[in-house]
C-alpha cells in the first residue's frame, strides 16, 4: 500500500508542467540582482561601568560566568571606582542598492541610534556609510556610501503583484550574508498594531534577524519590497513575514533626500472599524469606511465640517474599506492640499472638501495633543451633547488611547467607559476617584460600549 502511494505522489510530481516544477528557481533572479544587495553592520557605543567584554566564540556565555562568580575578572562586575567605559553595542541588517553614486535602502530600526554603519558588498569591498534620514512610522531609512558606477536594484509595482504569486529574499539573516529565501505572497495591504502608515505585504518568505531592510523580489528580478518585520512567538521565523512596499519607500526616500524631513497630511479624528452591526445600524450596504469616533477641536476635519458618527467612505477618490485604509490615504497626501470626502451621515451619501494639515511629529504630538493619562493607561476624554446623541447614550467617557495596562486588558481608542464596577462614570474625575477606591491588587470590571454592544473588560493596576 506504501509503496502505491509514493508512486501516485512521485508521478503526481513529474506530471506537472515544466513550468510550475520551476517557479521558485530563483537562479538567474540571484545571479543577477545578488550584486545589489548589501550587508550592514552597526556599531553603538554605550557607556557603562565595569570591564570590557570577552571578545570572540562564546564570549557571552563566558562573560556570564565571570560576571557571576569573578568580581573584576574581564566580563566581571565593576570593582568599585572602575571607570565608566564606551561598550560597542553591534547590530547586523541588510539593505540594497538604489543608485549608483551609492545610495541604498534599508530599515530604520536597522540604522536607529548607530555611531557607525558600515556597508559590505558582495564583492567584499567596505565603506563607512553616512545615513542621510531615517523614518520611524514606515521603517524606512536612506544611507550613503562614496562609490561609484555600483549595480542598481531594478523597481516593480506592488499593486501588480497577486496574493500566490512567488517571491524571493536576498539578505543577511544572523549574519550570513546574501543567503536566499524563497515563497508567495500570503496576502496584501495588511495593517500591524501600531503600523498606521503602511499596508504590508504579508509572505510566507523566510525571514529571520539580519534581514531586515533587505529586497522582496518578484520573479522578474524586481524589488517589490523591503522586508522588514516578522510575526514570532520565539524570535525566529515561523511563517508569517510582512514587507514595505517599495512604492512606499521611495516616496519616503524622496523626502529624506530632499531635506531629511518627513511631511504627512493630518485630519484630526479617532476614528474605528465599521463591523457589521454598525453597518446596519447607520444602514450601510456593507461594513466599509471609517467610523469617526471623534472630531478633534480646532482641525482640519473640524473645519470641513466631519461631524462624530460620520462614516468616510472614500478619501481623495479612493476607497477606504476599513479604517485602516484612512491614516495611510491621509499621511501620504501633501499638507495643505483641498481634498475630497466622501461622507456617510444619516443613511446618506454626501461630498466634503478638507485642507489637509500637517501630521505633528511624535515629540510634538505628545505635548501639544492635550491627553492625560489616567491610571492603568487611559486618555479620557468627556462626551460632549452631539456624541451622546449619535450614540444614543447619556455618559460616558470615549477612550481617546489605552497604553500600558490598559491595553494589555483590551481596551481600545475609541471604546466609551460606561461604568467602573457597575457605578456610572460621566466625568473624567468620576473615573479617577472609582480607580483610585480599588483595593490593591484588585481588578475593576469596566463596562465598555464598542461599536452596537457592550463587554465588561477586567482592568488590573499593575504599577502607580
Amino acid at each position: 500500500m506504501s509503496k502505491t502511494l509514493t508512486f501516485f505522489a512521485l508521478a503526481c510530481v513529474l506530471a506537472l508542467p515544466v513550468q510550475a516544477r520551476d517557479a521558485l528557481d530563483v537562479s538567474d533572479l540571484v545571479e543577477k540582482q545578488g550584486p545589489t544587495v548589501v550587508n550592514i553592520s552597526t556599531t553603538k557605543l554605550v557607556k557603562r561601568g565595569g570591564n570590557p567584554p570577552l571578545a570572540g566564540p562564546g564570549g557571552e556565555d563566558m562573560q556570564e560566568f565571570f560576571r557571576r562568580f569573578f568580581p573584576g575578572m574581564p566580563g566581571g562586575p565593576a570593582m568599585p571606582g572602575a571607570p565608566r567605559q564606551d561598550i560597542p553595542a553591534r547590530g547586523e541588517g541588510s539593505g540594497f542598492i538604489v543608485s549608483a553614486d551609492g545610495y541604498i535602502l534599508t530599515n530604520a530600526h536597522v540604522v536607529k541610534d548607530a555611531d557607525e554603519v558600515v556597508v559590505k558588498l558582495i564583492d567584499k569591498r567596505k565603506f563607512t556609510a553616512k545615513v542621510i534620514g531615517a523614518d520611524a512610522r514606515t521603517d524606512v531609512a536612506v544611507i550613503k556610501i562614496t562609490a561609484g558606477n555600483l549595480p542598481v536594484v531594478k523597481l516593480g509595482d506592488p499593486a501588480r503583484l497577486r496574493v500566490g504569486e512567488a517571491v524571493a529574499a536576498i539578505g543577511s539573516p544572523f549574519g550570513f550574508e546574501n543567503s536566499v529565501t524563497a515563497g508567495i505572497v500570503s496576502a496584501k495591504g495588511r495593517s500591524l498594531p501600531s503600523e498606521n502608515y503602511v499596508p504590508y505585504l504579508q509572505t510566507d518568505v523566510a525571514i529571520n534577524p539580519g534581514n531586515s531592510g533587505g529586497p522582496l523580489f518578484n520573479m522578474k528580478g524586481e524589488v517589490v519590497g523591503i522586508n522588514s518585520q516578522i510575526y514570532s512567538r520565539s524570535g525566529g521565523y515561523q511563517g508569517l513575514s510582512f514587507a514595505i512596499p517599495i512604492d512606499i519607500a521611495m516616496e519616503v526616500m524622496g523626502q529624506l533626500k530632499n531635506g531629511g524631513k518627513i511631511s504627512r497630511g493630518w485630519l484630526g479624528v479617532v476614528i474605528q472599524e465599521v463591523t457589521s452591526d454598525l453597518a446596519d445600524s447607520f444602514g450601510l450596504d456593507r461594513p466599509r469606511g471609517a467610523l469617526v469616533a471623534q472630531v478633534q477641536p480646532d482641525t482640519p476635519a473640524q473645519k470641513a465640517g466631519l461631524q462624530p458618527a460620520d462614516v468616510i467612505l472614500a478619501f481623495n477618490g479612493k476607497p477606504v474599506e476599513d479604517s485602516g485604509d484612512l491614516p495611510r490615504l491621509v499621511g501620504m497626501s501633501k499638507p495643505g492640499t483641498k481634498l475630497p470626502l466622501t461622507v456617510w451621515r444619516k443613511g446618506k451619501s454626501l461630498q466634503l472638501n478638507v485642507v489637509l494639515g500637517e501630521l505633528p511629529n511624535e515629540n510634538q504630538q505628545a505635548s501639544t495633543d492635550g491627553r492625560t493619562y489616567s491610571r492603568g493607561g487611559l486618555a479620557l476624554s468627556e462626551l460632549n451633547v452631539e456624541q451622546r446623541r449619535a450614540l444614543e447614550i447619556d455618559h460616558g467617557l470615549l477612550v481617546e488611547d489605552a497604553t500600558g495596562d490598559a491595553a494589555r486588558a483590551g481596551i481600545q481608542a475609541g471604546d466609551v467607559i460606561l461604568a467602573v464596577n457597575n457605578a456610572k462614570v460621566a466625568t473624567v474625575e468620576a473615573f479617577r476617584k472609582a480607580m483610585a477606591a480599588l483595593p490593591k491588587g484588585r481588578s475593576a470590571a469596566i463596562l465598555v460600549r464598542r461599536g452596537e454592544g457592550s463587554l465588561y473588560i477586567p482592568l488590573k493596576i499593575t504599577a502607580e
